[in-house]
């Protein structure tokens, strides 16, 4: 004898989910004790922890209904089916990888994306930093995260001998550049 709350429980659902199932039709509507609670069987346990089984797999609600109404042999192919479908939808997403990744690596897309030493300092600049403030805030950023101040420098397209030389002062603390 199982409450609602017992049953989703012992197959790690939340006890709405459980009360949709039983809405739809996939759980039979329980027996209801003296104090009209929900009471659910042994019987209704197996055949929860089998719609369980087969939404972890992917089907769909509709899906695990024909399985679960229908004989035994019917399932390999709603299964076949389903995995057909999946495979389509795998598919499918591929292609929207390989097209986000033509569009990030077009010359347009990088174009639009590229950031530079001078586009940033325009920006600082802008924003009130002086030259003073600029090699300070490189110095501050120096010494609390050195990696990521590298690949900062890197992304803004700073050739090598240069970024050395950014990290050589910021991390000494020279105020000449």
């Amino acid at each position: 004898m199982l409450t609602v709350t017992r049953l989703a429980k012992s197959c790690n659902l939340a006890r709405s989910t459980v009360l949709y199932y039983e809405s739809v039709g996939l759980l039979r509507p329980p027996r209801r004790s003296e104090g009209n609670y929900r009471v659910y069987s042994v019987k209704d346990l197996e055949r929860l922890r089998q719609i369980r089984l087969y939404r972890d797999a992917g089907l769909t609600l509709g899906d695990i209904r024909s399985l679960l109404d229908a004989p035994r042999n019917d399932a390999r192919g709603v299964l076949e089916r389903r995995m057909v479908e999946i495979g389509h939808a795998v598919e499918r997403m591929r292609d929207h990888q390989r097209a986000i990744a033509r569009l990030l690596t077009s010359s347009e897309m990088r174009k639009e994306r590229m950031i530079t030493k001078q586009k940033w300092t325009s920006i600082m600049s802008g924003a009130g930093f002086s030259e003073e403030d600029m090699k300070r805030w490189h110095m501050e950023f120096e010494k609390s995260a050195p990696t990521e101040h590298q690949e900062f420098l890197e992304f803004l397209h700073i050739p090598a001998d240069e970024i050395k030389t950014i990290r050589a002062w910021s991390a000494a603390g020279d105020k000449r550049s």
